[in-house]
């Protein structure tokens, strides 16, 4: 069954001024479409493929562009059905709640994990800044300890180790056509943006899951 490119959950121009329409629109019509694209060809292929052989010649593209793929249903709050949102418009300019975190469960866990949001914050920037090349930061909730962490992911590569709650991408056209090459400025910017409503829901389901992914 091939895969199709399903619909942003909010307008390009939502996250405005934190990250910007024509960000959005290049992240959707282009770079998450190409993922589809070039996951469907490589599954197809795999299909006929006539051996071993020519199937282990295909893993790489099909974990690229898969990765690809789980990445742009984080990011645009899909999964195999609709899961939840990893964005919203910012509260901040009356567009939505993005940016909000309220008293609750993951408000706590964040406290315990790392003494406050602006420490988690810090630590999170400051780490994900830090992955060379291109990449993905993440908080994370450990599913054997069930207490968040910050990790990060190469490339496209999967998020395997633990149960994502946010995702950041810091691939460059994410955020280069607005912020040049000042990862910092993107990744302060991009917590007004963050939907912690839709994070928590993440981080309950996870606790309340399997200890194991």
């Amino acid at each position: 069954m091939s895969h199709t490119l399903p619909d942003l959950p909010y307008a390009y121009d939502a996250l405005e001024p934190y990250i910007s329409r024509q960000i959005m629109e290049l992240h959707h019509k282009k770079h998450h479409q190409t993922y589809v694209n070039a996951l469907n060809a490589a599954e197809a292929a795999y299909a006929k493929a006539p051996g071993p052989k020519e199937r282990i010649a295909l893993q790489a593209a099909l974990k690229f562009n898969g990765g690809g793929m789980q990445r742009m249903f984080e990011a645009l709050e899909l999964s195999d059905v609709l899961i939840d949102q990893n964005l919203a418009g910012s509260a901040s300019e009356k567009k939505g709640n993005g940016g909000v975190l309220k008293n609750g469960p993951l408000q706590k866990a964040i406290d315990e994990a790392f003494g406050s949001l602006d420490n988690l914050k810090k630590e999170f920037n400051a780490t994900t800044a830090a992955i060379q090349g291109s990449g993905w930061g993440w908080l994370g909730l450990n599913p054997t300890t069930k207490r968040l962490e910050i990790t990060t992911t190469a490339n496209q590569d999967p998020l395997l180790t633990h149960i994502p709650i946010i995702g950041v991408d810091i691939w460059e056209h994410a955020f280069y056509l607005q912020y040049l090459n000042v990862k910092a400025d993107y990744l302060n910017a991009i917590w007004s943006v963050i939907n912690f409503e839709e994070a928590e829901k993440r981080f309950v389901d996870g606790l309340n899951g399997p200890s194991k992914l």
